[in-house]
């Protein structure tokens, strides 16, 4: 197997050191060249031709947000963006997400006060160089369908009790903005778990509130599922599903890791199960590597909720989903504009004569 050749771009000489150092380490990967700003990086991609590039956001001469928008149009590969753990920072990691990357990794300080992970950089780029890019002058899944026809019908249940649960790893940023973007201020409740690194969950939520019809925040323990609402997991918290008399309510905590991740996908559908809310549930599993969601998807299933997974075409990464389709967990395998509609169509109160 071909070593993953790796560029790393960062203005800090400091910064390039520690990586090259941290990723020299594993075998499977060759640090092929590094540079400090956007121009250099430029001519080292024609030159060396590498299969992935962790990249700064705060550089000289052209930003890495910039950069890497260039990169999306004419020359897409994976991208892996550092990220200093300030405010300003998550929220420029969100918005490279939006533009195309597909993971975000946390960097410390250049003094390295705290150590950089990495084990985690080393399997976010054994993750990422997995993922299937396209062109990125406009954003997935939004294409017209003009001949498609919902055919999701929900079962005639109460609209009050409705619950719209949704799983999304690698590729999921970009993802549910297209989706939630889509939503009526109405919606049924929506409970989000995006594998997405403390400190960058709120950012992501704030950004999509600003985006959305519906109200997106970071889910707090406590907060309730109503209709036009979106909860997104926070970042090192698993998200659960309780009941507090007729109502439901999200509670968070910081159990041990569940298929290597916390938030967990699993541990949100099968919550939703044991509280007796899986009958008037839609079930959506998103883009991502690895398979958490996949035996949730299908305990879903089995206790009476209608399941969808995204179709290989339109993931970053066929992982998650490949995984609930090949257990049969999935009833209906959709992009996400038809994803979309379906949940426009879950939401849609019933008549009962």
């Amino acid at each position: 197997m071909a070593r993953i050749r790796t560029l790393i771009v960062d203005d800090s000489a400091l910064v390039r050191t520690v990586i090259t150092n941290l990723l020299s380490k594993d075998p499977d990967i060759e640090v092929v060249g590094t540079a400090s700003d956007a121009y250099a990086a430029r001519d080292k991609i024609l030159a060396l031709n590498p299969d992935i590039i962790t990249l700064d956001i705060e550089m000289p001469r052209m930003d890495g947000i910039t950069f890497l928008k260039l990169i999306m149009k004419h020359r897409p590969m994976p991208v892996i963006i550092m990220s200093s753990l300030t405010g300003h920072g998550s929220e420029k990691a969100v918005e490279a997400l939006q533009a195309g990357a597909v993971d975000i990794m946390a960097k410390p300080g250049t003094t390295f006060s705290a150590p950089l992970n990495g084990a985690e950089l080393i399997s976010k780029i054994k993750g990422a160089v997995k993922a299937h890019l396209r062109r990125h002058e406009y954003p997935i899944g939004t294409q017209e369908c003009p001949d498609y026809t919902p055919r999701f019908v929900p079962a005639p249940h109460g609209v009050d009790s409705d619950l719209i649960l949704i799983g999304a790893s690698t590729g999921g940023i970009e993802t549910l903005k297209t989706i939630l973007t889509a939503l009526p201020k109405d919606v049924a409740p929506v409970c989000v778990v995006q594998h997405i690194p403390a400190y960058f969950s709120r950012a992501f939520a704030d950004r999509l509130n600003k985006l959305c019809r519906v109200e997106v925040k970071e889910a707090e323990s406590g907060d309730v599922c109503s209709r036009g609402t979106v909860l997104i997991a926070p970042g090192g918290n698993h998200m659960l599903l309780r009941k507090k008399g007729r109502t439901l309510i999200v509670e968070l905590n910081e159990g041990p890791l569940v298929h290597h991740q916390r938030p967990s996908v699993d541990v949100l559908f099968d919550s939703a199960v044991k509280v007796g809310a899986s009958a008037n549930s839609l079930g959506i599993l998103l883009t991502g590597m690895g398979s958490d969601g996949a035996s949730g998807l299908l305990n879903l299933k089995q206790n009476g909720a209608t399941t969808i997974a995204q179709n290989e075409e339109s993931c970053v990464v066929f992982g998650m989903p490949k995984e609930a389709i090949k257990r049969g967990a999935a009833q209906y395998i959709f992009p996400p504009n038809q994803i979309a509609q379906s949940m426009v169509e879950f939401s849609r109160p019933v008549s009962v004569c």
